[in-house]
C-alpha cells in the first residue's frame, strides 16, 4: 500500500536512467517507484496533478536561515532608494518605541542609496535611541552616535580583521566593516534560544512556499553573526516544536573549533568536544562543514584581490593568512569538510593552497571541500580547482541584485571572472545552487533565472559566456546541491529508494524558461512525502510539521 500516489504529472526526475515520468509512488517517506512500477498499486491518498510539473525538492547550498528569520521582524530597508527614505523609516519606527529601545534595521544598500547612512542624521531620526542598520551584505553596518559610544568604537583602534571607518578629521562615521561589527553585536547578543527557534519557524514557512526542502546554514556560532553560543540548540528546538520544515545542514563557524585532547594515534586533533564533526546527525538535521571566513566582500570592497579594485577599496583578511591556512589543514586532518569563504581571487588562492597542503599531508579521498562565493575566479584557478576536487558555491542572484556595482568594482577586464558557472562545468566541476539569503533574494527559481540570463537589475548581461541551460540550472538546485553535501545517493533526484522530497510547479522550468523561470509558481512542496506547503492544492491534510527519520 502506497502512502501517496501522484498521477498525470509531468515529472522531471533528474535521474538519467529514467528522466521523465507521469506517476510517482511514495511510501515511508521515500520514492517507491515510477510509472508502471506503481501504477496499479493502491494508495492511501492519490492526487491527480492534471499536467502540473514535478521536480526534485530544491536545495540552497549557502544561506543564513536564522539571520533571515530574524530580519523578518526587523525594520526592512531593502526597498529604500534614497537616504531620506531610510531616515524617514527610522523615524517612523522610533515613534513606536520606548526612549531606550534599539532600532534594528536590515537590508540597506549604499550602492542604491548613493551613500552609507550618516550617524548625525540617524541621531536626529531616532531622537537618541540606539540605531543599528545591517548592510545587505552582512559585511558592514551603520550605527549612530549612541551605539558608537556604547560599543567603545568612537575612540577605539581598528580591531584585527575589521575597520572603524573615519572621515578626514579622524571622526568615526558610524560605518563598521567586517569584524569591527562585533563591537556592536557584543551589546545585543546572544539572543534567547526560543527567540531564534521562532525566527527559524518564520523562515521555514517562506522556504517551503518557495520549494526549498533542504538548506545549508552557512555558519552557526560565529562571533560576527552568531546569535547564541548554543545556536545549534535553536535548530533542535525548532525541529522538536515542528517549526523546522526543510532538512538543514549546519556549517560550524571556525571560532568554535579548538584543540582536542586525544590519543596520539588519533588524527582528530581539532574540532568540537566529543569529537563531533561533519556528518553527525541525521537526514533532518546534521553538522556540515567547518566554515572559515578568509576575506571580506566584493560589494563592501573588502574582498582580497591580487589587483586593486576600481575606486576605493582594500583587501581585508579576517585573520592572518597563515593562521587560517593552518586551521584549514588541522580541520581537514580531523575529519571535517571545510567551507572557505573566499570572494577575491587572492583569497581563493589561499583556500586552494590550504586544501592542497591538507591533502598532501593527510590524504582523504573525495572530501569535497568548498569555496563559498568564489566571486572572482581567474582562468588559471579553474583547472586547479578541478584537480583538487574543490566545489565552488557562487550565488547567481547577486548578478541581478548587485551585479552592476560589482562590475564597476572589477572593471571590464575582470567582469568575465565574476560569479562564474559555465566555466566550472566546462572543467568538470559541479556547481550547487545557493543564495546567501538574506544578502540576496533566496527563491531558487529566481536563482535559476539568473543562471540562465545573467542579467543585472539595470539590464546589463554580465559575462554572457557563463550562461547555462535551464536544465543545468535546475540540476544545480537539486542533484548538484545534494552532491555538494555528499547526499547524492539520498536526495536530489526522484529515484526509487531516495527521499521523497519534491516540488509541484505550474510550469516546466526547462521547457518554458523563455517565459521567465522566476515567474513560475510553486503549487506544493513535499518533504519526505509530506506536504509542508500547498496541502490544500493537493487535496491532502496539512501535515507541515517536523518529523523524525525521512
Amino acid at each position: 500500500m502506497l502512502d501517496l500516489k501522484l498521477t498525470r504529472a509531468r515529472v522531471r526526475t533528474l535521474d538519467d536512467a529514467h528522466p521523465h515520468a507521469t506517476t510517482v509512488g511514495i511510501v515511508g517517506g521515500r520514492v517507491l517507484g515510477l510509472d508502471d512500477d506503481v501504477a496499479d498499486l493502491p494508495a492511501r491518498a492519490e492526487v491527480d496533478l492534471d499536467g502540473a510539473t514535478v521536480v526534485p525538492g530544491f536545495s540552497d547550498a549557502h544561506n543564513h536561515m536564522a539571520w533571515f528569520g530574524q530580519s523578518l521582524t526587523e525594520l526592512p530597508l531593502e526597498n529604500a532608494t534614497t537616504p531620506t527614505e531610510l531616515y524617514e523609516a527610522v523615524a517612523a519606527k522610533a515613534a513606536t518605541l520606548p526612549e531606550d529601545a534599539w532600532i534594528i534595521g536590515s537590508g540597506y544598500d549604499d550602492t542604491v542609496l548613493g551613500a552609507h547612512p550618516d550617524r548625525a542624521a540617524l541621531d536626529r531620526a531616532a531622537h537618541g535611541r540606539p540605531v543599528w542598520l545591517k548592510h545587505r551584505s552582512g559585511h558592514m553596518c551603520a550605527v549612530n552616535s549612541t551605539v558608537l559610544r556604547l560599543s567603545g568604537a568612537e575612540d577605539a583602534p581598528d580591531p584585527e580583521g575589521g575597520v572603524i571607518v573615519r572621515d578626514d578629521r579622524g571622526v568615526a562615521t558610524g560605518l563598521l566593516q567586517e569584524r569591527a561589527q562585533e563591537m556592536v553585536t557584543a551589546l545585543v547578543m546572544p539572543y534567547p534560544v526560543d527567540e531564534l527557534a521562532d525566527a527559524l519557524g518564520h523562515a521555514s514557512r517562506v522556504y517551503a512556499a518557495e520549494g526549498l526542502t533542504h538548506v545549508v546554514e552557512a555558519g552557526i556560532g560565529c562571533g560576527l553573526v552568531g546569535r547564541s553560543p548554543v545556536e545549534a540548540a535553536a535548530y533542535q528546538r525548532a525541529r522538536d516544536q515542528g517549526l523546522l520544515l526543510p532538512r538543514v545542514e549546519l556549517m560550524v563557524a571556525a571560532d568554535n573549533l579548538h584543540t582536542l585532547r586525544t590519543h596520539p594515534r588519533d588524527t582528530i586533533t581539532t574540532g568540537l568536544d566529543l569529537g563531533l564533526r561533519s556528518g553527525f546527525g541525521d537526514d533532518r538535521l546534521r553538522l556540515g562543514p567547518m566554515k572559515i571566513w578568509l576575506d571580506g566582500s566584493l560589494i563592501g570592497r573588502t574582498a582580497a584581490v591580487t589587483e586593486p579594485l576600481c575606486g576605493h577599496g582594500h583587501s581585508l583578511y579576517q585573520n592572518p593568512p597563515e593562521e587560517m591556512r593552518a586551521l584549514v589543514v588541522a580541520a581537514h586532518r580531523s575529519g571535517w569538510r571545510v567551507a572557505a569563504h573566499a570572494i577575491g581571487d587572492d583569497a581563493i588562492d589561499l583556500a586552494l593552497d590550504a586544501f592542497e597542503e591538507a591533502q598532501r599531508r593527510h590524504p582523504r579521498p573525495d572530501v569535497r571541500h568548498r569555496v563559498e562565493h568564489a566571486g572572482i575566479v581567474r582562468p588559471d584557478q579553474l583547472p586547479r580547482m578541478a584537480a583538487l576536487g574543490v566545489i565552488p558555491v557562487p550565488q547567481p542572484r547577486f548578478l541581478h541584485t548587485v551585479g552592476d556595482a560589482m562590475a564597476a568594482s572589477l572593471g571590464p577586464d575582470r567582469v568575465p571572472w565574476l560569479y562564474r558557472h559555465r566555466s566550472f562545468l566546462d572543467h568538470g566541476i559541479r556547481v550547487p545552487g545557493s543564495s546567501d539569503r538574506p544578502v540576496a533574494p533566496g527563491a531558487p527559481l529566481l536563482g535559476m533565472e539568473s543562471m540562465v540570463e545573467r542579467t543585472s537589475s539595470e539590464g546589463a548581461v554580465l559575462a554572457p559566456d557563463e550562461r547555462v541551460t535551464p536544465e543545468q540550472a535546475l540540476r544545480a538546485y537539486t542533484l548538484d546541491a545534494a552532491w555538494a553535501s555528499h547526499d547524492e545517493h539520498h536526495r536530489g533526484s526522484l529515484t526509487p529508494g531516495k527521499l521523497a522530497d519534491l516540488v509541484v510547479l505550474d510550469r516546466d522550468p526547462v521547457e518554458t524558461a523563455d517565459q521567465g523561470i522566476g515567474s513560475i509558481r510553486v503549487l506544493a512542496t513535499l518533504v519526505g512525502g509530506r506536504p509542508v506547503h500547498g496541502a490544500d492544492a493537493l487535496g491532502l491534510p496539512n501535515r507541515a510539521t517536523a518529523h523524525h527519520g525521512a
